[in-house]
């Protein structure tokens, strides 16, 4: 037996071939895709292929917390080291870029409450999602406040009374005299606000640097902080030994420089990245279950497939499931991002996550319960917390930069020491090597911009289920459409019926006893009469048959009306055979004659050709289908698809994937189980929400609305935000290329480097924070 060349599928014993394609095929199709794409198919990508994170393996109870005081990925290690160090938990990852933290533990051993407990250690605080933010942010508010005001009263002393000693004017002419009594008292004062300055408002990077040199991974603060430190303690010696040349300005400059600029990066992450945190607070942790005594709370995880779930208003369902009982609105914009509530019934599905706001429901859950809420805040994680291919080279350049730093400014201090600078100029040279080459701008240029990318491809109906998406998308050169349930709605509608309204009727009494999309739709159309209705019978391939009153009602093709020779009326005959080529006609009949037809068939997605020809601006747009040629016409037909690849077998949607990869990124756009192969396959994969979980999870992108509209505004998204970690990235190289030499030069001085390092860290920020407009 041989195998098709294409799909690798066994082939009948006349394979079909042609002599302009090499190879044998199972069916015309896959011979058809060949003679299309002559060339071999691309390989896949081993590399493309990594171990996911350890909280993606780990088995155990999930939980989100918010972290305060997360400054860098050196917090990370220090936390995810923490946690996996306390009982009973088995996986932990930490992102700074969210403020959160992810752990898996063993609920028997241990609970959320005190694995954040057990976190909260190191000056970092930890709590179950939605207990923390705002604590946060007023603590911060809070030594903004303190630092601002006591910083101020520092400059200010220097301006009046330091600085013109500093500047040549006679120290008699003050209103102080620095070396006497009273100015010996105002020293005191400076000396005493810049502590508070550096020991309550820098609190937060002395204690990052801390970290850094607990878990020795040198980060940014501690660059910061050393330079604070030593202005600060070699100020504090030099008072102390009678002398007048302090630079407190220097130390409270620079940690109200660098605080100012953190706290306004963590206002812009925390919206950023807010859909995470707000999905995490929403999840549900339990479960009202009926049972024949009456209902019974139970833990989410207890709940199995069947189960019945009480929901009133006011609450969130706990996991998806079928309403089996009660009609209520329910808020969904969590997980779909509508913002209307959509009204549900019994037999209608609903989402784990979503709010019944008024009313009740009754929901049964679904064979293996899980919740599409937890699903997305899973997914937001893994993106959001992931390194994409721009953020890893920066953390490499890093690593090896804060080191470099240390070496250079000693050597800096060294080389002017050698050529003949006084001590102290040679430290204050030193110390704005420090100072300047803070890679906090480097550090904040792809988290920011990627944090700012998400949520926009969020607000545009868009979830990106893997960072990479972020670099692939922008360089698709050919977006493969599935038809079924992706260019069309994947719902049969009844589209023409010959005859009056009981032909219509009758058909829908006996199609509602059936189980395929042809007879819903005729049952959804028609009006159900009160005659009783017997008899049922399926004659597979060719339709129903039943007894609606007294009356034997057959609704079928065309073979099964030939076979029991009933007439067909002219004009019925010439609508079924003149039906699309991409909908299904059905005879309706009874008392041995045919009376009526109906053409039942899919429709396409209103928006599809608008969307088809924005994509085909930049891309090559292909269909590919399992349907014959003719069904797929209309799509073959519109001047922006350039190819319709027709008869293709499920099995071979993945070979035509790789077949077209040979001549560039291939993005694919699918909705079935069918799709999932040729998803995974794809550069990029990208699944519509209504289709099946299996498609879901095999694609990168997944988009939230009943709609192919965010399909142009995802491929803005990425292209905006891959331009943007570039612009940041960008500056960041810029401003370390200029500021260091200057700095090393003795061009720069501490006061002017501080400045120039927040600035361009708030750079960083204000330019992640525009909207990606692609």
């Amino acid at each position: 037996m041989t195998e098709c060349t294409l799909c690798g599928l066994p082939t009948p014993d006349s394979p079909h071939a042609a002599d302009d394609v090499e190879g044998a095929f199972c069916c015309r199709g896959c011979l058809e895709v060949a003679r299309t794409l002559d060339g071999a198919p691309a390989e896949a990508d081993p590399d493309a292929l990594d171990d996911g994170p350890a909280v993606e393996e780990a088995d155990g109870e999930r939980a989100y917390l918010d972290v305060s005081g997360m400054h860098c990925a050196t917090c990370e290690s220090f936390l995810e080291a923490t946690a996996t160090d306390a009982t009973g938990v088995r996986a932990a990852e930490a992102s700074y870029t969210s403020g959160m933290m992810c752990v898996v533990y063993d609920d028997e051993v241990t609970d959320e409450g005190a694995v954040a407990d057990d976190v909260s250690d190191y000056g970092y605080e930890a709590a179950p999602t939605g207990n923390e933010a705002d604590g946060d942010d007023q603590e911060a508010v809070g030594r903004l406040l303190v630092g601002g005001f006591f910083g101020m009263m520092v400059m200010a002393w220097y301006v009046l009374f330091l600085y013109p000693v500093y500047l040549g004017v006679a120290p008699d002419s003050l209103l102080v005299d620095l070396d006497g009594p009273a100015g010996g008292f105002l020293l005191a004062n400076v000396w005493a606000m810049a502590t508070v300055v550096l020991g309550y408002t820098g609190a937060p990077l002395l204690r990052g640097a801390a970290v850094s040199l607990r878990v020795r991974e040198p980060n940014m603060d501690l660059l910061v902080a050393v330079a604070a430190v030593t202005a600060y303690t070699y100020s504090t010696l030099a008072m102390t030994l009678g002398h007048t040349d302090l630079y407190f300005d220097v130390a409270v400059v620079v940690v109200l420089a660098v605080t100012v600029g953190d706290y306004y990066r963590d206002r812009v992450r925390r919206r950023a990245t807010g859909r995470l945190s707000e999905a995490a607070e929403e999840r549900v942790d339990t479960a009202r279950r009926r049972t024949p005594e009456g209902t019974e709370s139970v833990s989410r995880d207890a709940v199995a497939g069947g189960d019945e779930l009480v929901v009133r208003g006011g609450e969130r369902v706990p996991v998806d499931g079928t309403v089996a009982e009660g009609t209520a609105a329910v808020d969904e914009s969590l997980v779909t991002g509508e913002s209307l509530p959509v009204s549900k019934e019994p037999g209608d599905e609903v989402v784990g996550g979503a709010t019944v706001t008024d009313g009740g429901l009754v929901v049964r859950a679904d064979p293996d319960p899980t919740s599409t809420a937890d699903r997305l805040v899973e997914t937001l994680w893994a993106v959001q917390s992931g390194s994409p291919g721009a953020q890893r080279l920066v953390d490499r350049i890093a690593a090896a930069f804060v080191p470099l730093v240390f070496v250079l400014a000693v050597g800096t201090t060294a080389v002017h020491l050698a050529l003949g600078a006084a001590p102290t100029a040679a430290l204050l040279t030193g110390l704005t090597v420090l100072v300047v080459s803070c890679p906090c701008a480097l550090g904040l240029a792809t988290p920011m911009a990627v944090a700012a990318g998400i949520r926009d491809a969020l607000a545009a109906g868009v979830v990106i289920t893997d960072s990479s998406a972020l670099e692939t998308a922008p360089e698709v050169e050919t977006v493969a459409f599935d038809k079924t349930g992706t260019l069309t709605t994947g719902a049969m509608t009844v589209r023409e019926v010959v005859g009056d309204e009981e032909t219509l009727a009758l058909a829908a009494a006996v199609e509602q006893f059936a189980t395929h999309p042809v007879a819903e739709a005729i049952v959804a159309a028609g009006t159900l009469p009160d005659d009783p209705v017997t008899d049922f019978e399926t004659h597979p391939g060719r339709g129903v048959e039943a007894t609606v009153g007294d009356r034997t009602v057959l609704v079928g093709d065309a073979a099964l009306f030939d076979e029991r020779d009933w007439p067909v009326p002219e004009d019925v005959a010439l609508a079924y055979e003149d039906a699309p080529a991409d909908a299904v006609p059905s005879y309706v009949g009874w008392d041995g004659r045919v009376r009526g037809a109906v053409v039942v068939g899919d429709e396409v997605r209103d928006d599809w050709a608008a969307v088809v020809d924005d994509l085909a601006a930049d891309r090559r747009v292909v269909v590919i289908t399992g349907d014959d040629r003719a069904a797929a016409r209309r799509f073959e037909t519109h001047s922006n698809v350039d190819e319709v690849f027709a008869g293709v077998p499920p099995e071979a949607k993945a070979a035509v994937v790789d077949r077209l990869a040979a001549d560039g990124p291939v993005a694919m756009v699918g909705d079935g189980s069918n799709d999932a192969p040729a998803l995974a396959a794809a550069d990029l994969g990208i699944a519509m929400e209504r289709g099946t979980r299996l498609a879901v999870d095999a694609a990168d992108v997944v988009v939230t609305r009943d709609s192919l509209a965010p399909l142009p505004a995802a491929f803005a998204t990425t292209e905006g935000t891959r331009r943007r970690v570039r612009e940041n990235l960008g500056w960041a190289f810029l401003y370390n290329a200029v500021a260091l030499p200057l700095a090393v030069l003795g061009v720069l001085n501490p006061l002017v480097a501080a400045v120039a390092m927040a600035t361009s860290s708030l750079l960083v920020v204000l330019n992640s924070t525009r909207p990606v407009d692609g």
